[in-house]
């Protein structure tokens, strides 16, 4: 992940700082949500005094909307470097959905962005577009992925990427949720295959491998 353009400013000890305040913070909120997640809390989790952190984070937006980038990029970063990444097979789907259920801490922690968003979106933040703007980040893997498997023919013409990228997102979403209620990764397991099972009704006829000659 390289250096956003407005962290130029920091050194490169500044930004292990700034990072280090994004990941405690991040923890705090799951834990504390964000009115519970405060300045003092911060401080003596991450190491470092108020007038570093109004630095690095003058009010608790910029400190929330870091938290959310931090948190998208983690993700888009794992799909990125998996063996699911390209999302163009029902197979990496299942693969997909595989690495997810076998995380030993799905049903204690759900997924990480939406337990966050949804202490986030609680709060009176205007962070609501930047949420709607990461999400769809992730569900572009997904949307993009589906799109081809539809332009190689791999699904029917009738495969609406956005729909089932939205169907896929949403059991993921839902069946963690779900899961860490149950303390139990059926929920989960459950929404996951019947989404992607609805995936592959879209699936086109492949013709009969020809009979070899005599």
């Amino acid at each position: 992940m390289g250096v956003k353009r407005a962290d130029a400013k920091f050194t490169a000890k500044g930004l292990a700082a700034r990072a280090r305040i994004i990941e405690h913070a991040a923890e705090l909120i799951y834990t504390h949500g964000v009115h519970g997640t405060s300045n003092e809390l911060l401080r003596k989790a991450s190491g470092v005094s108020g007038s570093q952190l109004t630095h690095y984070f003058p009010d608790k937006e910029s400190l929330v909307l870091a938290v959310i980038e931090w948190q998208t990029e983690k993700i888009l970063t794992l799909h990125a470097g998996s063996s699911f990444a390209g999302f163009d097979t029902i197979d990496a789907l299942r693969e997909w959905a595989a690495f997810y259920l076998s995380h030993e801490r799905v049903c204690q922690e759900g997924c990480t962005l939406g337990s966050l968003a949804a202490e986030i979106v609680k709060a009176d933040l205007d962070v609501r577009d930047r949420l709607a703007a990461d999400f769809d980040r992730w569900k572009d893997v997904l949307r993009t992925g589906l799109g081809r498997m539809r332009e190689h023919g791999r699904l029917r013409g009738d495969a609406d990427p956005e729909r089932l990228a939205n169907l896929l997102l949403s059991a993921m979403q839902g069946g963690m949720l779900l899961a860490q209620i149950a303390r139990d990764v059926t929920p989960l397991r459950d929404a996951l295959t019947a989404a992607i099972d609805h995936v592959q009704s879209f699936e086109t006829t492949r013709a009969p491998q020809a009979a070899p000659s005599a």
